[in-house]
């Protein structure tokens, strides 16, 4: 009977411990790299884009030092350490040159 009782915690531990890696992934691609639920991303050039967790984020280039981003049918333009919203994600513009940003966003 014991037995019985200690396969369901074992089971439960080792499910949890599976999970935890999960929870601190991080990736990186082109332009992209994510750790947990913040990502840095770099755009270059009028018309880029990159999908930054499950949001596509587009680049309208710069004016005046403010970079354009959209997610869909919202737009926002950031100055370079300016914080903003768009959609369900929180940005930081941390570079904003001619034709390019480097962005800083996290859910919510």
């Amino acid at each position: 009977m014991p037995t019985r009782l200690l396969r369901p915690a074992r089971l439960a531990l080792v499910g949890g411990l599976l999970a935890l890696p999960l929870s601190a992934c991080s990736f990186t691609t082109d332009n992209v790299s994510c750790s947990g639920s913040q990502c840095t991303v770099t755009l270059e050039g009028n018309g880029a884009s990159a999908n930054i967790l499950g949001n596509e984020i587009g680049f309208a280039g710069t004016q005046d030092g403010r970079a354009g981003l959209s997610l869909g049918d919202a737009s926002v333009t950031c100055a370079q350490g300016e914080s903003v919203s768009l959609g369900p994600l929180s940005i930081t513009c941390t570079t904003v040159t001619e034709d390019s940003v480097e962005l800083t966003a996290s859910a919510g």
